[in-house]
């Protein structure tokens, strides 16, 4: 499955960050991106987020972040670095 949709590209989205999409569905993704500018606008704040997150040493709640950051967003960030922490 491709995403192919905005809903679907935030699926995807932890597996992109982190690299592990197929090379057929990372085509999707970025086409999307390039299309979408509100995806690569969240993506984008996604990034940063992680950024930050991983600069942080575990205090992202320390860290003054941008206010127009979504909570769901920070959460899926922790989620994601949680996992970039403990290796599978």
């Amino acid at each position: 499955m491709e995403p192919t949709t905005c809903r679907e590209v935030i699926d995807f989205l932890a597996d992109y960050v982190n690299g592990e999409l197929p090379p057929r569905v990372r085509a999707h993704f970025e086409s999307h991106l390039l299309q979408c500018p509100t995806c690569a606008a969240y993506v984008r704040s996604y990034d940063e987020a992680l950024r930050l997150a991983r600069g942080s040493g575990g205090v992202l709640e320390q860290q003054l972040l941008p206010e127009d950051v979504p909570e769901e967003l920070v959460a899926a960030i922790l989620a994601s670095a949680a996992r970039v922490r403990s290796p599978r």
